[in-house]
């Protein structure tokens, strides 16, 4: 698929972006100024990035708890503002958006494992009698496979040509159970056929191929061929969330694991691929990186200097909900 050079560096740029907010809230837990919990998508940015770039307006998104959406998002075009605020428990005076944006079909992330894959089938069997083209891009991690929502859903869906694409996030382990311990077969994408669904596998960690993956399979459901899955292999480098043992099962992850998928890191290996194509110069880059920083920092003052929701104001609620 061919991108612009405009296209090419927002998405590097929305890659970074995603990145370093990840890190704010990293270091936000740390120091006090977030609030709550975090589950890191340091090393998955690529996900969102690639699988939500270029979407249509209307077509439907479901994101995951992984890195709380910020990918998702930022390729949607929407704001950080309310997200980061969310999470260091302010309000902002302004509207803001967040994970819940009716008019760029996010209605939110949740924490229910399996909950979206019935959410999916509602939003494509809206998609089909709206006969506007419109697709549904449900993202759902490989520990959400064996749950039996997913086969209701992936079957009702094939049943009714329902035009959605399953996208299994698969970062090898759910929480702390690695997928070898939990599923007979290597790739996810194996249970497609028994829905009648044609299935690929792509390497995660390059944004490019995802992003084409995604496409591919949203062009076939906008045609009216019905649901096709698509499953992201990549890896997280932290923790399931921050605070918890970094294990697998009751042993720690192997090093020697998240070292070799660390030296796959998608931020380095499209800003490898962008000078390698002669997209951007090393000053762009440099210029990306540095823009994004202080916007970071920005955000960061932002939240710090905005108040804290009033619980005696009624009228909280619904901002509150909003942002979040």
């Amino acid at each position: 698929m061919d991108l612009t050079k405009q296209q090419l560096t927002e998405m590097y740029t929305n890659l970074v972006r995603a990145r370093k907010l990840d890190e704010l809230m990293v270091e936000g837990l740390k120091s006090g100024k977030m609030k709550g919990f975090f589950h890191s998508g340091q090393g998955e940015e690529a996900v969102g990035v690639g699988g939500a770039s270029f979407l249509r307006d209307d077509d439907y998104l479901y994101p995951h708890h992984r890195g709380h959406a910020i990918a998702f998002m930022l390729a949607r075009g929407l704001s950080p503002k309310g997200w980061v605020a969310m999470h260091y428990g302010k309000m902002l005076t302004e509207k803001p958006e967040g994970p819940s944006n009716e008019e760029r079909g996010l209605f939110g992330i949740a924490g229910t494992i399996g909950g979206m894959f019935p959410l999916a089938v509602g939003w494509g069997l809206s998609a089909k009698k709206n006969k506007k083209g419109q697709v549904v891009v449900c993202f759902f991690g490989d520990g959400s496979s064996n749950r039996g929502t997913l086969h209701e859903g992936m079957n009702a869906a094939a049943v009714w040509k329902l035009p959605i694409v399953w996208a299994c996030d698969n970062n090898l382990y759910a929480q702390f159970t690695p997928l070898t311990s939990a599923y007979a077969r290597k790739d996810v994408a194996d249970l497609a056929p028994a829905y009648d669904m044609p299935a690929v596998v792509v390497d995660g960690q390059d944004v490019l191929a995802v992003h084409e993956a995604i496409q591919a399979a949203v062009a076939r459901a906008r045609a009216g061929k019905g649901p096709s899955m698509v499953e992201v292999k990549t890896y997280r480098y932290r923790a399931h969330a921050e605070g918890m043992p970094d294990v697998s099962h009751a042993d720690p992850r192997p090093k020697k694991e998240i070292e070799a998928w660390k030296k796959r890191d998608p931020v380095k290996l499209f800003r490898a691929k962008l000078l390698e194509m002669g997209t951007l110069t090393e000053a762009e880059l440099a210029k990306i990186d540095k823009e994004a920083d202080a916007e970071v920092e920005a955000l960061d003052k932002m939240a710090m200097e905005s108040p804290y929701p009033d619980p005696k104001d009624p009228s909280i609620l619904n901002t509150w909900l909003y942002s979040a």
